[in-house]
């Protein structure tokens, strides 16, 4: 950015240049006294909102005097300089009092003619930027080079039209979040809808018409987990029958290449426990609820081979699966000619994340075979025999609030990660009902909430609007298109020449303050 580009009163300036800078640190964890205070000390998880008025942790002042933590002054501007947040995002606020920041941070308290908030405002206008640009290289952590960041020039308007900017931004951004809060309230609305749907569908209420009409053809639930039971050993016994007539074709070709594996026999499987069942809701005679792991011969782990940005056959990862369909956005890739054939997708096939954030495991997608694809190993493929269960019935039922809020209860929680393993998925409670039905639901889910998913459409693409519209917005304010310059008002130029005069001053004055106490 230079000046030519800018209103004729602006100036750019260094950001070394617009206050103070400060750094932060973290008082001895080991000490009880420090960490019993009242001052907010701020680390990058308490960088959530645009002003900091608390923070989760807080010390004492005997912290700040025994560590590298320093006092930062209300009205200064925090921003974090080392997370892993740094990979997509540069968080900025506003200090409303005093308080204190950890290494992770760095503060800057403006000279008097920048305004606070226009220093803020202007840090997230320019975050992609500063992020492509001041970010080190080879860090195991995402971090921000302070030197570079100090040296990266930003534009300055004069003062009060600095707080015309302000108060422009302010003003149409509230009016944007009045927006997004009623499209934000209507996909809560969608998805208590949608949530309604499916467990009426999941409960038999959606086909008690269709029941009635076909009650010629359907059986007990005793009868269909008989059935159920009895393909699932047929369907290994022609697993079985596969491989061997594998084998012999290996045998007569010399045995050239690997020897075909031998499938493995289906895990025995208890029935479904009581006090899982008793939670589950109520179902028509001839459904039956009972473990998933009935419908497979055996779950299956993804590829656990490292992927790249470049290949033959993409991997489909955790983040790809999306409301139930494959993203085929932000892929990787193989060319792992053994993997590819170990690992490759079949339409139907059905997938299930088994490791992701707490809110995010348990998701499942189905593979409609879109393109050659294979999976990776955060995911499980659950291999439905399909003469027992529909593709589409169990991503749907997957989806439901049952399996969601029965997969919360069977996770295991780490380090800002869960998982659900393949013996607890094919543990989980499923609602058995005939092919037929089930192809029904489906039909009838589809008439159902193919407008839902229209309208959540629509309203992702207004949030995207509208945060488009947001660096729009900020894009004008600090180029000098958004508000009218005033020729009254004190070019930033003189700004600057005044802020040098005084910083001249100063420093005069500490050298002769060291001489007079030299002598």
């Amino acid at each position: 950015m230079s000046n030519s580009t800018l209103p004729k009163n602006w100036q750019v300036w260094p950001l070394a240049d617009v206050g103070t800078w400060l750094g932060g640190g973290t008082p001895s964890k080991a000490d009880n006294r420090y960490w019993h205070g009242h001052i907010p000390w701020v680390s990058p998880k308490d960088m959530k909102a645009l002003s900091i008025v608390d923070t989760e942790d807080h010390i004492s002042e005997e912290a700040v005097e025994n560590s590298a933590a320093k006092i930062i002054s209300s009205g200064s501007v925090i921003f974090v300089t080392r997370s892993g947040i740094l990979a997509h995002s540069f968080p900025v606020a506003t200090t409303k009092s005093e308080l204190t920041v950890n290494q992770d941070l760095k503060a800057v308290t403006p000279e008097p003619v920048i305004d606070t908030q226009y220093l803020a405002w202007c840090l997230r206008a320019h975050a992609r930027l500063i992020l492509d640009n001041c970010t080190k290289d080879g860090t195991t952590v995402q971090s921000i080079e302070v030197p570079s960041l100090k040296l990266y020039k930003v534009p300055i308007a004069p003062l009060n039209e600095q707080r015309r900017i302000v108060a422009k931004i302010e003003q149409l951004f509230s009016e944007l979040d009045k927006g997004v809060e009623s499209l934000k309230t209507a996909r809560e609305q969608l998805n208590v809808y949608r949530q309604a749907v499916l467990k009426h569908a999941f409960e038999g209420k959606l086909t008690a018409q269709w029941r009635e009409e076909h009650k010629d053809e359907l059986v007990s639930a005793d009868e269909l987990f008989a059935r159920i039971k009895a393909e699932r050993e047929a369907r290994y016994q022609q697993m079985l029958a596969e491989w061997k007539a594998a084998c012999k074709k290996w045998e007569s070709q010399g045995q050239g290449g690997r020897k075909p594996l031998k499938p493995r026999a289906p895990k025995p499987l208890s029935k479904l426990a009581g006090d899982v069942r008793a939670d589950l809701p109520a179902i028509p005679h001839t459904w039956v609820w009972e473990k998933l792991g009935w419908m497979t011969c055996g779950v299956e782990y993804g590829t656990a081979a490292r992927s790249a940005e470049t290949g033959s056959v993409p991997v489909i990862r955790m983040g790809n699966l999306q409301n139930g369909t494959i993203d085929w956005q932000d892929l990787a890739f193989t060319s792992d000619k053994i993997e590819i054939e170990k690992y490759s997708l079949a339409p139907g096939d059905v997938l299930f994340n088994r490791t992701n954030s707490p809110e995010l495991v348990g998701k499942a997608a189905i593979y409609r075979g879109e393109r050659p694809a294979l999976f990776a190993g955060y995911l499980i493929r659950i291999n439905h025999i399909e003469t027992l269960v529909s593709s589409q019935y169990l991503n749907l039922f997957l989806g439901s609030h049952v399996a969601r809020r029965h997969g919360s209860t069977v996770k295991t929680d780490g380090v800002n990660q869960s998982n659900i393993n393949g013996e607890k998925l094919q543990s989980y409670p499923f609602p058995y009902c005939s092919l037929a039905e089930q192809c029904e639901v489906v039909r009838m889910l589809d008439e159902k909430l193919s407008l839902t998913d229209r309208l959540m459409q629509e309203i992702d693409a207004g949030l995207a609007k509208s945060a488009a519209l947001r660096q729009s917005i900020l894009q004008q304010a600090f180029s000098g298109q958004l508000v009218a310059q005033d020729l009254n008002d004190e070019p930033a130029s003189v700004l600057l020449e005044r802020i040098k005069a005084e910083k001249a001053e100063q420093n005069k004055d500490n050298k002769n303050n060291k001489r007079r106490d030299a002598a």
